[in-house]
């Protein structure tokens, strides 16, 4: 049997930035990296947790990101803010431009952030909600790389491309949500791997286009959309609005990081928000109140609302520390 190793959020922190700054992050980077990977760890997303270092160092390792690059602000519109991330990690360049975009929202009602030449590995779910914990309303996606097989084709095209939204709840946390358009995250798959265990049928498909319960089979092959062709448009929209829209890479166009170092893993991203306030002016109390009469009904028939089980989890783990298995943190601190 496997036993957890128990952190608390500090030590965490502390294991994350020792990581970071060995494999030569710059602070700005390893400290915008620590508080996602840290998060998604304290909500027992562990698909996105700590496990996320081990890609990000062999990333850098493997000169597929930029661990020293310095973003930079474009101000390409009155409603519009672009930063080029240079090859570095997204979650810096969210950073830096997300008061640009609060501000430009504010001013608009809408805004868009988009994020450019970035390495993204991290779930959305930590920056569309920071954007409601500022009063807005939030949107965001990415591709990835090609990982995910048109509804009917057999082949890798499109990526898992996620999609995150947030509605700001005065006085409560957020409504969020966040999930792939595949029917599951990679990293899910990842850590079926690891753990040497099946996947369910429907997630994926093998290198012949046939189903498997394989997750090595299904890291060769390719995943699947959920919901059919629905997923399957959804994530041509998102390919469509974080790549060429934004000036960057579909999927298809990019790829994993390589020891040759001829891989391709940056691409764009992009954020959308709304400014109730801007919208409603003296009514965005009463509207903001408004919106509450949907969640308590969602509520009344006994069902959950989305991050609901993130959030007591978060509650848990910010009493008790958070836990992983021995061997990802022996893993771990061989990269420390």
């Amino acid at each position: 049997m496997t036993h957890d190793v128990s952190l608390c959020l500090k030590e965490a922190e502390a294991l994350s930035l020792r990581i970071l700054d060995k494999a030569g992050f710059s602070p700005a980077h390893a400290n915008a990296i620590t508080r996602s990977v840290v998060a998604a760890q304290r909500d027992e997303c562990h698909s996105h947790g700590l496990y996320r270092l081990i890609n990000c160092v062999d990333a850098a390792r493997k000169g597929g990101l930029d661990p020293q690059a310095e973003p930079v602000v474009h101000d390409q519109a009155p409603g519009v803010v672009k930063i080029d991330a240079r090859g570095g990690c997204s979650l810096l360049s969210f950073e830096t431009g997300k008061a640009h975009l609060k501000e430009k929202a504010e001013r608009n009602g809408v805004a868009v952030l988009g994020i450019n030449h970035c390495f993204h590995f991290s779930a959305l779910w930590s920056e569309v909600e920071a954007l409601a914990e500022l009063g807005l309303a939030a949107l965001a996606m990415n591709p990835t790389h090609a990982f995910v097989a048109p509804t009917g084709g057999t082949k890798p095209l499109l990526g898992t491309n996620p999609f995150a939204f947030a509605w700001p709840r005065p006085g409560r946390l957020p409504y969020v949500f966040d999930f792939a358009t595949s029917v599951v995250a990679r990293g899910e798959i990842e850590l079926h791997r690891r753990a040497g265990n099946s996947i369910p049928e429907g997630w994926a498909l093998n290198t012949e286009g046939d189903p498997t319960t394989d997750p090595a089979a299904a890291l060769e092959g390719a995943m699947l959309p959920f919901g059919g062709h629905k997923g399957a448009a959804l994530s041509t929209m998102i390919e469509l609005l974080a790549g060429p829209l934004i000036g960057d890479a579909l999927s298809h166009e990019t790829s994993p990081a390589n020891d040759a170092g001829t891989g391709r893993p940056q691409h764009g991203e992009i954020v959308i928000a709304f400014s109730p306030e801007t919208f409603l002016g003296a009514q965005s109390e009463s509207q903001l109140t408004h919106a509450e009469a949907l969640f308590d009904r969602i509520l009344e028939q006994g069902a959950r609302l989305p991050s609901q089980r993130r959030f007591e989890a978060r509650e848990r783990s910010l009493e008790h520390g958070v836990s992983i298995p021995t061997p990802l943190y022996e893993e771990l601190e061989r990269l420390a």
